[in-house]
């Protein structure tokens, strides 16, 4: 399968001042394997090691930290030379092995030659002891679960998406039917690269399920493993809370919602917990967006999404044939919240940082102001094809942005200062914002 990281890992590869990597993201979103393809793709050799339950492994770190004589070790355990430049050292779930994370310094500082590649748990990394990680030693990169562009690619659609960068009028009446379905199992399957394989495979959503199953039990056999054991409860209430609360009209998170009478000070170290673990993103609200929009916070106020639409919707037991035959009446509140979570995601993808939203009082929300190129861009979700807008009216009014952005089924059309994308674009933000701006 195809990620869009892979060319910043070729990037990092032919770097002039390359760093050890550690490639950081959210459980099950691929990491391991990815490194795997790449190394086999672009070395002569890939010397993989897993700290998880290997002590053998790990002693190799808890002498001294002289890198000729771990490279020695690890050549024996590889049952093969290490090689500089030509062999990829992989140290997966560095996280398990603090003397391993301070390696890298040294191997930064002494042994530049090794291209050395580690793929952790963001939360483990963050876990890590203070002076174990090797600040300003290492490069950097986040794997993500895949995006929609991604998902196209994976069901071998490469001749239409190069079809769709190239051209950003209106999607023609053919590929238009033909990228909705796509969205509506994309909102089925997710973006977690197994759940994607499995469907690739099968075809079989059952079998899919199984596997979100399985993802979504081994995050809160987590919650076990690595927290602290008086939050394990914390976090099973917020975690299972977050499609109850992205269902409701108004989907401010409010602790005492949670749990009966809870407050910030009961709750906020679990959720901000699952935050570090990259499971869900906080989005908070702005007052008014001036740029720089994080000047403009209200920190007391946000909402809660998830890491993946397809986790989204099994951890809401919503049924697969519910969309598939979009059956508005018993879904539609929730297909609301799938949309919004699923144009989260894509704007991330896109800017690599995350939006805000905005409101005025009671009388109106935006959904995300989203920064580009230094100006506020707000950004209004439509699950269907209506594209009436009286909080983006009102936003308007008040503020006059160059550009707006409502996305929603219905074809691109621009009216004014106003631009409406597909669902189904975003991944193609970028260009259209420039497009725009022309």
């Amino acid at each position: 399968m195809k990620r869009v990281v892979y060319q910043d890992l070729l990037k990092w590869k032919n770097s002039e001042n390359r760093k050890p990597l550690i490639l950081k993201g959210v459980r099950q979103s691929g990491k391991t394997w990815l490194l795997k393809e790449f190394g086999k793709n672009n070395y002569e050799d890939v010397a993989y090691f897993n700290f998880e339950g290997n002590e053998n492994l790990k002693q190799r770190f808890e002498q001294d930290l002289d890198i000729d004589r771990i490279i020695e070790e690890l050549s024996i355990l590889h049952h093969k030379a290490i090689s500089p430049e030509k062999t990829l050292i992989i140290f997966d779930e560095v996280q398990f092995c603090n003397r391993a994370l301070t390696s890298l310094k040294y191997f930064y500082e002494n042994a530049p030659e090794y291209h050395i590649a580690c793929a952790g748990s963001l939360l483990g990394i963050l876990l890590s002891k203070p002076l174990s990680f090797p600040v300003g030693k290492v490069d950097f990169l986040e794997l993500r679960p895949m995006n929609f562009y991604e998902f196209l690619l994976a069901n071998d659609e490469k001749m239409l998406v190069d079809y769709l960068k190239k051209n950003i009028d209106k999607v023609p009446i053919t590929f238009e039917e033909k990228l909705q379905n796509y969205l509506k199992n994309y909102y089925i399957v997710g973006g977690m690269p197994e759940a994607v394989e499995k469907w690739m495979e099968t075809k079989d959503i059952e079998h899919v399920e199984k596997v979100q199953d399985m993802i979504l039990n081994s995050y809160e056999l987590d919650f076990a493993k690595h927290a602290p054991l008086s939050d394990t409860p914390k976090l099973s209430l917020i975690w299972n809370y977050i499609p109850r609360e992205l269902s409701r009209e108004n989907s401010k998170f409010i602790y005492g919602h949670v749990k009966e009478g809870a407050r910030a000070k009961d709750l906020e170290d679990a959720l901000q917990w699952l935050i570090s673990a990259g499971m869900c993103y906080q989005i908070n609200r702005i007052e008014k967006p001036n740029i720089p929009l994080s000047s403009y916070m209200d920190m007391q106020s946000f909402k809660i999404y998830m890491c993946d639409v397809g986790l989204l919707r099994r951890k809401a037991k919503v049924d697969a044939s519910i969309i598939l035959e979009d059956d508005k009446e018993i879904y539609k509140e929730f297909k609301g919240a799938l949309a919004e979570n699923f144009v989260l995601l894509e704007l991330i993808s896109n800017n690599q940082g995350i939006p805000y939203y905005w409101t005025s009082g009671n009388e109106a929300e935006v959904d995300f102001v989203w920064q580009f190129k230094g100006k506020a861009i707000p950004v209004e979700v439509k699950s269907g094809k209506n594209l009436s807008s009286r909080s983006l009216t009102l936003y308007r009014k008040k503020y006059e942005p160059r550009m707006a952005i409502k996305t929603s089924l219905q074809n691109v059309d621009r009216q004014e200062d106003v631009l409406n994308i597909p669902l189904y674009l975003l991944w193609n933000l970028r260009k259209f914002l420039i497009y725009g701006e022309n």
